[in-house]
């Protein structure tokens, strides 16, 4: 059995150009669905946010017209109230990578907000990075990657091939105009070799121990991909 930390974005809301805070925290389907890929591989999972606080999911990502209806948003929100994890999460500043055997970041806006700036997750990164321990991330996930810095001020992924959401997926959800920055204009001007897929659907990239993936379908599709990188 592994142990896996998920690290959450600890932040409501993303606070966007004209400073309208935009209600937000982690998309549903991007823990829900490696958490139930990694728990049903009989693996134990610990959830670690900035300053232990219990985090927010955007409410948006329980809407029936994001989750194949009506039915499909009522198994998120049972799946949900089962992951016990979230009410319990450790301070990411706290965390010890020597305890875990892999690394996995969730999506949502709020990543943009809080952990593209979060020294801690920075460190934890580029530390996961340098271990080969598989790390995993989805989505705005990436964001966190913008907070991770080499010892000469680089970023410790530049020339590592990753993907994450697309302005063209952030033009399509209708808040590109209104943001501060555009995650995937962010990633390449860090140095990373964005590979772009079709807007929507399940697209992972991996790149040695990192596995990244491009939006909520391809949430599950990284979990398979993690799971394999566990061996």
């Amino acid at each position: 059995m592994a142990k896996i930390l998920f690290v959450l974005t600890g932040a409501d809301h993303w606070t966007l150009a004209d400073g309208t805070r935009h209600p937000s925290g982690y998309w549903a389907e991007e823990a829900v669905a490696p958490y139930q890929a990694i728990k049903g591989a009989g693996h134990e999972i610990v959830v670690a946010t900035p300053g232990g606080v219990v985090p927010t999911v955007d409410k948006g990502s329980l809407a029936p017209g994001v989750n194949g209806g009506q039915d499909g948003a009522d198994n998120l929100l049972r799946a949900l109230a089962s992951m016990t994890e979230l009410q319990h999460p450790v301070k990411l500043a706290e965390v010890d990578l020597a305890d875990f055997d892999a690394v996995f970041y969730p999506g949502g806006h709020g990543p943009m907000e809080d952990l593209a700036v979060d020294a801690d997750s920075g460190r934890l990164l580029t530390a996961t990075l340098a271990s080969g321990k598989p790390l995993g991330i989805v989505c705005h996930g990436p964001a966190a990657l913008l907070a991770a810095e080499a010892v000469d001020g680089a970023s410790p992924f530049a020339g590592y091939r990753v993907t994450g959401f697309t302005n063209d997926e952030e033009r399509q959800g209708g808040l590109a105009d209104r943001a501060k920055w555009l995650l995937q204009d962010r990633l390449v001007e860090i140095g990373t070799d964005f590979q772009e897929g079709e807007s929507w659907a399940p697209h992972v990239v991996v790149d040695r121990n990192l596995v990244t993936g491009q939006n909520p379908s391809s949430s599950a599709p990284l979990a398979a991909e993690l799971l394999k990188l566990l061996g």
